[in-house]
């Protein structure tokens, strides 16, 4: 797959997802095998405007790269001046969000809601590929609702206008993430589109990935919510495609140590109070299914000092070490879910 300067055989890529995809989050997925990731996506109202908290997000290291910068916005002046803002911060590519279906960016005319107004969707494209001289690609789904799945018109649109890859979700917006993905549509716009295509829904294992290769013809694949608490995803899925088999599940180690990586990532990131405080929301994804994790969850949650919440998980380990060793690690298993009201995914 090419976009620009980057060329890699069927990647494997992390999609954006608020409060998620931040550079903690990032760097862990790339150092467990994701090919591309994306940022969280950014307001284009809050950037034209300096929002120092929307700025940050802007910030990459070399070690993320390739690594794309996505954008959301309604009109085509918010979305040009972002994207001129973005581009200073040298994103590998920059990303149209035109498929988050929440109420906080579709509600207000931006992403899924442009699926309406192709027109509008159109201009936008146009105008961001002029303005900025890095490749421009863009993520969508099939349609606004069933009754108007219109993703192969929106294909040709965006590729006639500069769009260099097109990511596609394969729900509508009324689907939000119910259902299934339809893998249908998106192996039929891959057999319009003359860019690459990205196929994104419903891949929580390596079988999953390999399937939606084999039903879409994509050119790549995204993850979104099954690569939460589960960085090891991506790993898995290329271990899949080299040698036909599936590499081993991570274990209660691999999964503790990955959390802890990825709290001392937060807090260099993010500084010692919100780095701890924004980890809560990954703690029961990471853990989930472990012997009587709730009392830990529930102790490392409260703690303020992050220092502190990695010597509980090191304790745990030890803990799940003995029931490991009498053969009753399964015996005490708990599936947490995080309810968490931020945690809202552009998938």
């Amino acid at each position: 797959m090419k976009i620009g300067t980057i060329d890699i055989d069927r990647p494997v890529i992390l999609a954006p997802m608020e409060d998620v995809t931040d550079q903690a989050f990032r760097q862990l997925c790339k150092r467990c095998g994701a090919d591309i990731v994306y940022t969280e996506f950014i307001s284009a109202e809050a950037l034209r405007r300096g929002i120092e908290k929307t700025v940050r997000k802007l910030q990459v290291d070399a070690v993320e790269r390739p690594v794309a910068v996505q954008i959301f916005g309604s009109t085509v002046e918010s979305m040009i001046e972002a994207a001129a803002v973005a581009e200073t911060y040298s994103p590998d590519f920059l990303d149209i969000n035109f498929g988050c279906p929440t109420k906080k960016v579709a509600g207000k005319g931006a992403g899924a809601a442009l699926l309406r107004e192709p027109d509008k969707m159109q201009a936008i494209a146009e105008a961001v590929v002029r303005r900025v001289g890095i490749p421009v690609t863009a993520k969508t789904r099939i349609g606004w609702d069933h009754d108007s799945i219109n993703i192969v018109d929106v294909v040709h649109r965006l590729q006639d206008v500069g769009i260099q890859a097109l990511a596609i979700h394969g729900r509508t917006r009324s689907d939000m993430y119910k259902g299934r993905a339809d893998r249908g549509w998106i192996a039929e716009a891959k057999r319009h589109a003359t860019i690459p295509v990205i196929a994104n829904g419903d891949i929580w294992s390596a079988d999953d990935a390999l399937a939606m290769f084999t039903g879409t013809g994509a050119d790549g694949i995204m993850i979104g919510r099954g690569s939460i608490g589960n960085p090891f995803i991506f790993s898995q899925i290329r271990h899949r495609m080299k040698t036909g088999e599936h590499a081993p599940p991570p274990g209660f180690r691999e999964r503790i140590h990955a959390a802890i990586e990825h709290l001392r990532l937060s807090v260099r990131f993010k500084g010692e109070k919100y780095g701890n405080l924004e980890m809560r929301r990954h703690y029961a994804t990471y853990l989930k299914g472990l012997p009587k994790v709730s009392h830990v969850r529930n102790r490392i949650v409260r703690e303020e000092n992050w220092e502190h919440v990695i010597e509980i998980l090191l304790a745990y380990e030890t803990e799940c070490e003995g029931y490991a060793r009498e053969g009753r690690i399964m015996e005490y298993a708990e599936y947490l879910n995080d309810h968490s009201e931020k945690l809202v995914l552009n998938y």
